[in-house]
Formats: C-alpha cells, sequence, structure tokens
C-alpha cells in the first residue's frame, strides 16, 4: 500500500503577484513530484492570503466604480482564489510530471468547508483583509456589519473572522481521487467557509485557518502523515533567547505541552501544531511533520525539519 499524504503550502511555495505565483508554483511542483516518484499518494492544500485580498480589493473597487456591480462577499473571492492558484499548481505539478516520464491527472476540487455559526471567533474577528482605509470608507464599511480596526498612523483595515472548519463538502470526491492514485489539490486557503442551512450552503463572512483544514483533510482521507512547509526549517521554542532550541522529533505529549507554555505565535506556528496534534492523535502510526519545502526531502529522511509521532 502506498502512503498517503496531505501536503499544506504555506506563502513562500506561492509567491504573491502572479509573476511570482508562476515562478513559485515550479519550484513547489518540483516537491510534489518527488513525493509521487517515491511513491506516495498525494492530495495537496495551500495558503491563499495574499492572492485573496487581492481580489478582495479588485472586486471592491470595481464596484465603487461601476454602480451595477456589487462588492464581492468573502466566500466569493476564496472561491476565485481557488481557482486561479489551483490552475497554476494543477499545471505546473502536471508538467514536472511529465517532464519525468510520470503519467497522473492533476485535478483541483473547489472545495467548501462546513463551519459552526455560533463558533467564537465570529464574536472575535482577527484576520486582516485588503488594503488601508480611510476615515470615510471606514464608515461606510461598519453601517455594511463588517469589522474596522484602525492601525495609528496607517489608517483602517476590515478584519474577518476565522472559524474552525467542521467538515469538507467534496471529501468523497477528493476520497475517491486519492484511491485512484491521482493528484488532488483540494480546501484551498482552508476551503470556502459555508453555514449548513438545511440543504443550502450560505457563504460566511470569514476565513478558516489553512493548516487546521488541512489537518481535517489528512484526517478524513486517513491519510499516513500531513506534512507542513512553511517557512523554516525547523520549529524553534525560546526564540530570541540564549536557550533558543529547534526542535527535531518529539512526541504529541510535548508538543501539547510547548502549545501550552505560549512557544507559538496564535497566527504562525500554533495552529500548525493543533492541527499536528488533532491529526496525529486520531490513529496509531500517524506521524506530521513541519520544515520548509526547500527541505522536505532531507526531512523525510530524518536529516531535518520537527516531527510529531
Amino acid at each position: 500500500m502506498k502512503k498517503r499524504v496531505v501536503v499544506a503550502l504555506g506563502h513562500r511555495a506561492l509567491g504573491t503577484t502572479l509573476p511570482e505565483q508562476l515562478e513559485a508554483v515550479k519550484k513547489s511542483a518540483k516537491v510534489i513530484a518527488d513525493l509521487i516518484q517515491d511513491g506516495y499518494q498525494v492530495a495537496i492544500t495551500h495558503s491563499n492570503a495574499p492572492q485573496v485580498g487581492m481580489i478582495h480589493t479588485a472586486l471592491n473597487e470595481f464596484a465603487k466604480q461601476h454602480e451595477d456591480y456589487t462588492a464581492a462577499p468573502m466566500c466569493i473571492c476564496s472561491a476565485m482564489s481557488q481557482g486561479y492558484i489551483g490552475y497554476d499548481l494543477q499545471n505546473s505539478i502536471r508538467e514536472e510530471l511529465l517532464d519525468r516520464g510520470i503519467f497522473r491527472t492533476v485535478s483541483t476540487i473547489l472545495t467548501s468547508v462546513v463551519v459552526d455559526p455560533y463558533d467564537e471567533a465570529f464574536y472575535t474577528p482577527t484576520k486582516v483583509l485588503g488594503r488601508y482605509l480611510n476615515a470615510e470608507e471606514a464608515n461606510l464599511e461598519r453601517k455594511k456589519g463588517n469589522y474596522i480596526v484602525e492601525e495609528p498612523g496607517k489608517g483602517f483595515r476590515r478584519i474577518v473572522s476565522a472559524p474552525n472548519p467542521v467538515s469538507i463538502v467534496e471529501i468523497d470526491a477528493i476520497k475517491a481521487l486519492l484511491d485512484a492514485d491521482q493528484v488532488v489539490i483540494a480546501c484551498g486557503g482552508g476551503g470556502i467557509p459555508v453555514l449548513e442551512q438545511d440543504n443550502h450552503l450560505k457563504g460566511a463572512s470569514a476565513v478558516i485557518e489553512k493548516d487546521l483544514t488541512a489537518g481535517k483533510m489528512a484526517e478524513e482521507t486517513d491519510a499516513d502523515m500531513l506534512i507542513i512547509l512553511t517557512s523554516v526549517e525547523k520549529v524553534k521554542i525560546h526564540m530570541g533567547r540564549a536557550d533558543e532550541k529547534d526542535l527535531g522529533e518529539i512526541t504529541v505529549e510535548q508538543a501539547k505541552k510547548y502549545m501550552e507554555e505560549g512557544h507559538f505565535g496564535v497566527y504562525n506556528m500554533l495552529p500548525k501544531f493543533n492541527a499536528s496534534v488533532n491529526f496525529v492523535e486520531g490513529r496509531e502510526g500517524r506521524s506530521a511533520l513541519i520544515t520548509s519545502y526547500d527541505k522536505l526531502n532531507e526531512a523525510l529522511e530524518g536529516k531535518t525539519g520537527t516531527v510529531i509521532r
């Protein structure tokens, strides 16, 4: 049986602008192709923070100039980011595989992720979105019911909620592709956040932490390993202190202890550890690996990276 892995690509693996993304995904495609060549079944999810912000800003600015158009809700912006990031990723991975003589279909699934309407995150928005606004623009956003925060000396920014993922709507399609030994890109940007209303899925004004959704996808596809590719080769504790330390292979219990001690940033490394711990605890034999995408091969050989077992 092939080992099944879910790979979460961070911002560094995608770039920010359209030209940057085209170049970045070529490098990421080589990393994914290495896994496939080594016999892994691979599902991929990815960040979308710069991209969804760019789409949101562009559509809202367009709506200001054209009275027949309305501002785009977050769920639509998220769906659009999944589409164009997935397009670049699947084309780059397909090309890299064919260059190696490997014939494998690579597909992107537009993925909705159910969130809980009573999630506490909806009462305390945290994710900054879009460009800086002036006072007049900020008031208009408030009148729409959107949350606004002021950054002294810079202006105002819109902030949105970041609820936890509950379930993945298209999970059966993701599993079917993996079972057929195909490569699947899904749950981009944490998934399109939706609320279940009987048979209707209503888009939520939110973003979902992509690492938590990656862990959920790994759990629901019964993967053997969750791989989170980020900007650091190894996770550190006691950052900036004399006793700063790299984490190599650690247990779930150690990971929980480090989280409780507050070693990790709430919007940076903490979600990665939460996702990893939840996934690893789900079944014996699972592991999670956190490392940089250019060190993945060395990490899989046990030479670097932070591994949670």
